[in-house]
């Protein structure tokens, strides 16, 4: 014995000398051997093991394909690829005759690894950062972290994506608006030392400010400001600021700029006003969103982004009952519908893009989405560029992943098929070299159905669904459906069932041909007598293809449902476009020294009124008969809050003067369309009344259809949002809200008189120092006291009113409107002193103790003092009635038709400078008109036409057909969502959707 252990001692050492040698020689020569950091508690036994896969189809990348090839991979590097490939004599050979290999996925967009976000709720205010250190003044700017200093590896996490045919991610941490780096990391079951492939791969950004607390921002509009505000900040700090202070926040920042930009937007048109900030910046962001880009296609193209797309599709509402189907609305209606076309229209369009796991609810339902997607117009090639080619190239990580090539990491899948086939299974994912096996390879897949003889007089019909191990059989005997109980193992089955009290047992071999397809099952079984017998199932066909076991559904990749301008009920097919208008031998008012002009014609041509007088005649114009009607300047609603998302105030500081309600149009909003058939065209749309300096007006035109930014009124002034009264001391707001400053009317007025204070200095600073920090809060203050912003200002009371047209005089500017000014009868004569206009409420009063003085003759009476008085809404409903509410002042005043209609026409254009385009019927003006069926001041008027740049935007007559086409499309839809659901579909009962309407205080 002792000789024998001896010959075996010696035998490993000479083994493990040689062992050394070799492994030396290499490392000299290629650095195979790895350079250890941590120590080993035992035996040193690294196995350097080469691969070559034979025989395979190998997609080297999205669009080249070699057929018989040769994969050869050591450790965790790919070493060749290829037909005429020669194999390593050392190497263990894998024959994938009849496989498939794909280089491994790359999910873009994760929080693999980083710990889950968590919100805290709070019940106090907070106006400073409760981050301790030399970091950023806003908690949930976070540029600094490190996703390397936080990641930890998580095997569940990763066994889940590895399923899916995933190698490697790109994760970060979801916390805050600036969110710092990313990194690059593996699925493989390794250290974190070793599974991050690459640190600093990104900076990450998004519109949510995560777990911070602070106050500020407290809206979209916010969040856009202080991402814009930071930008500035970060170049103020790289060329002086970093002299005068340590910011941490914004060293990191500018550090992270030459990475990849990814932003989190979330939305069609949040991606949009990303990619405007990215403009403003010089930043090419890559967007990640949420599957509604094909609602907005050509503006999404516009933005030269690359975008990250998720595959969440929204379930099948269960609506079988009216009852539920009542609560859909026809946009959410038409998204369940139209999302699986997301991918292939961005595809048409030539829109770049990855696919992420992000957003789902299970990741298992991600290759059923997938592959949903390419049913419905996606290409294979596409789908794989984006998964594998895409996110490696926006990570700048194609020399290590992407694709299947010599010196890159040895991620790649195998699978029985093309990927995106329903019936290919994936065998194995290798990641980094190391084989992660999701499926027996040896395992054939015997789903499908079967003739079935050797058992009864005459064959069984046996049907197999599902996959291993988990397979379902079922037959049907004497009209009786029989379940059969299945397993299988390998290539061997064990089945058995009853039928007549019979219990029948069997086994069998599954027989493959060449090809490894199943050509059917036999095997053995007892019969009633004992005696042994054979049995044979004979493959018949693929259950997908089967009638009895079709989906009772609408065939896929059918044509595309159409889209509209907005997704929404009463959306453009396509859309509109002027045409050469002319409106004949109707009542005018033109809002002009002309008056009121009976039986006269007006054109409209090029989107501006041509011309207007008696007997015209145009060729190549539609004609509309104007007989017994009324034609008007279209509406203007010098305060309204329609068309806004998220919110209508930054309610978090006193002064929010950089925030910008431009930032944050909401073109889908329904009462654009409501309000263009009360007859508005245009209209103001202002922040809130929750803080004394608010954020910038809008001003729009209502043009149903347009993207937000095609509704902004080009070349306008630039007006802002003032308030006063108990909104802006937060004394109507609860008790919670007792830290801001002011608290009381007198501190509102020192807000303003140090507010323009530091203006005014800040004004002098900029234009004699060109290294000042600029800041946005100022600049926009500054703007007004140089008569280049105005303000519209929220006021109820005499004495506040008259504090800031003093406050105004000492800055040597005037306040351009007060908005509700429901005492503005009080002190008209001080108002008209300084210069101000008035917009204000036909008979509201007693709502609120600030409003208890309110009259009903207050417009007529500011009127009569000179001064320019609109009536306004401040509320989608009276805004589209505005009309009627000017009509009162004829009731409580006593003013003429004329000056009583001027109130919501030309008065409100006068108020926002916008007077030389709209407001009246002019030659040159532009054609925002309406054509009402009776008197405009009438309760029984109503529009039956409204144009705005000389589009029809409202026809009541396509009004009514329109309302039968949206019955028609809701039950289509909801037959299909019910055959969808009886076809198997996973679903959800509907929830009511909440339609809030903004006002000043929301």
């Amino acid at each position: 014995h002792e000789n024998y252990f001896m010959m075996i001692y010696k035998s490993l050492r000479f083994t493990s000398i040689l062992l050394y040698l070799t492994i030396l020689f290499a490392s000299s020569k290629s650095s195979v051997l790895a350079q250890e950091t941590f120590p080993i508690n035992g035996i040193a036994n690294k196995v350097h093991t080469t691969y070559a896969f034979t025989n395979a189809t190998v997609f080297v990348d999205y669009k080249r394909k070699i057929e018989k090839a040769t994969l050869i991979i050591k450790d965790d590097v790919i070493l060749e690829c290829g037909i005429s490939t020669t194999i390593p004599k050392d190497a263990v050979v894998i024959d994938l005759k009849g496989k498939f290999i794909y280089p491994s996925f790359i999910d873009a967009f994760t929080s693999y690894g980083i710990a889950e976000l968590k919100r805290e709720k709070t019940n106090s205010q907070q106006i400073e950062s409760n981050t301790k250190g030399a970091f950023a003044w806003n908690q949930a700017i976070k540029s600094e972290t490190d996703a390397s200093k936080i990641f930890v590896a998580n095997a569940s996490q990763a066994e889940e994506l590895r399923k899916l045919g995933f190698g490697a991610v790109h994760t970060f941490s979801h916390d805050g608006i600036a969110r710092g780096a990313g990194i690059v990391v593996s699925l493989a079951d390794v250290n974190e030392n070793q599974s991050i492939i690459k640190t600093n791969v990104s900076a990450n950004y998004s519109f949510d400010k995560g777990s911070s607390t602070q106050d500020y921002p407290n809206s979209l509009m916010g969040c856009i400001a202080l991402i814009r505000q930071t930008y500035l900040d970060a170049d103020w700090y790289k060329n002086v600021g970093f002299k005068e202070q340590k910011n941490l926040s914004l060293e990191s920042w500018n550090t992270s700029q030459s990475l990849p930009q990814i932003f989190e937007a979330n939305g069609k048109y949040n991606a949009l006003r990303a990619d405007k900030i990215g403009d403003e910046f010089k930043t090419q962001y890559i967007i990640k969103n949420n599957g509604e880009e094909y609602q907005r296609a050509d503006e999404i193209k516009q933005t030269k982004a690359t975008f990250i797309i998720p595959l969440n599709y929204p379930a099948t509402p269960d609506i079988e009952d009216p009852n539920d189907a009542s609560m859909l609305d026809l946009d959410d209606m038409k998204h369940w519908e139209l999302a699986p076309y997301n991918l292939s229209i961005l595809e048409k369009k030539n829109i770049n893009f990855c696919i992420t796991t992000s957003d789902l609810k299970s990741k298992d339902a991600f290759l059923t989405n997938l592959r949903k997607a390419i049913k419905n117009g996606l290409s294979d090639t596409t789908a794989l560029k984006a998964l594998t080619k895409t996110p490696a190239t926006i990570l700048n990580m194609n020399d290590k992943i992407g694709s299947i090539e010599k010196g890159k990491l040895a991620n790649f899948i195998i699978t029985s098929g093309q990927i995106f086939d329903d019936k290919t299974t994936l065998f194995e994912n290798w990641i980094q070299g190391k084989r992660y096996i999701q499926k027996d390879i040896e395992q054939p897949n015997i789903s499908g159905i079967y003739s079935v003889t050797g058992l009864l007089k005459t064959p069984i019909k046996l049907r197999v669904t599902g996959t291993a191990p988990k397979y379902k059989a079922e037959t049907k005997l004497d009209t009786t459906k029989i379940t059969v109980s299945i397993n299988v193992n390998r290539s061997f089955v064990n089945a058995s069932f009853t039928y007549k009290k019979v219990v029948y047992q069997l086994s069998g071999n599954i027989n493959v041909d060449e090809q490894q397809n199943i050509t059917g099952i036999s095997g053995t079984y007892n019969d009633t007598l004992g005696n042994r017998r054979n049995w044979f199932a004979s493959y018949s066909k693929d259950t997908a293809s089967t009638n009895e076991n079709k989906k009772d559904s609408i065939a896929e990749n059918v044509a595309m449902p159409t889209i509209t301008y907005p997704l929404m009920a009463y959306g453009f097919k396509e859309i509109p476009r002027g045409e050469k208008v002319l409106i004949k031998n109707t009542t005018v008012w033109t809002n002009e020294n002309e008056g009121v002009l009976k039986e006269t014609d007006v054109l409209i041509e090029n989107g501006k009124i041509a011309q207007v007088g008696k007997n015209i005649s145009a060729t190549n114009a539609k004609v509309i008969d104007g007989k017994d009607k009324h034609l008007t300047a279209g509406i203007i609603d010098e305060h309204s809050h329609i068309a806004v998302s998220s919110s209508v105030n930054e309610s978090s500081q006193s002064s929010t003067a950089e925030v910008r309600i431009g930032d944050v149009i909401n073109a889908d909003d329904i009462n654009i369309y409501r309000q263009l058939s009360g007859g508005v065209v245009a209209s103001q749309l202002l922040h809130g009344s929750a803080n004394a300096i608010g954020g910038q007006s809008a001003l729009v035109k209502l043009r149903w259809g347009a993207a937000p930014e095609k509704m902004k009124i080009e070349g306008a002034d630039g007006f802002i949002k003032f308030a006063l009264g108990e909104n802006v001391k937060q004394s109507n707001w609860g008790d919670k809200y007792s830290i801001r400053y002011p608290q009381t009317r007198m501190g509102v007025e020192q807000v303003y008189y140090d507010a323009f204070t530091r203006a005014k200095e800040y004004d002098a600073a900029i234009k004699s120092n060109k290294n000042t920090r600029r800041d946005l809060d100022l600049e926009a203050l500054a703007e007004i006291i140089n008569k280049k912003r105005f303000i519209t200002c929220h006021s109820y009371q005499q004495g506040e009113i008259n504090m800031l047209m003093h406050v105004a005089d000492s800055f040597h500017f005037k306040v351009n409107t007060f908005t509700h000014i429901l005492e503005g009868y009080k002190v008209a004569d001080k108002m008209k002193a300084h210069g101000a206009g008035a917009s204000t409420f036909s008979d509201w009063w007693a709502y609120k103790f600030e409003v208890m003085e309110a009259i009903p003759y207050n417009a007529a009476l500011m009127t009569k003092m000179g001064i320019t008085v609109a009536i306004n809404s401040d509320d989608a409903e009276m805004g589209r009635r505005l009309n009627q509410e000017a009509a009162k002042s004829i009731k409580y005043g006593g003013l003429t038709e004329e000056e009583a209609l001027k109130m919501v026409t030309l008065n409100p254009a006068k108020l926002l400078h916008l007077d030389n385009k709209i407001g009246s019927i002019k030659v040159g003006k532009d054609a925002d008109v309406v054509l009402w069926n009776n008197n405009p001041l009438s309760i029984y008027a109503k529009p039956e036409k409204t144009f705005v740049d000389g589009i029809l935007y409202f026809d009541a007559e396509r009004d009514v057909q329109l309302r039968k086409e949206i019955a028609a499309e809701r039950q289509r839809i909801i037959q299909k969502m019910i055959v969808a659901k009886r076809g198997g579909d996973t679903t959800e009962k509907p929830k009511q959707k909440v339609h809030k309407l903004m006002h000043c205080d929301d």
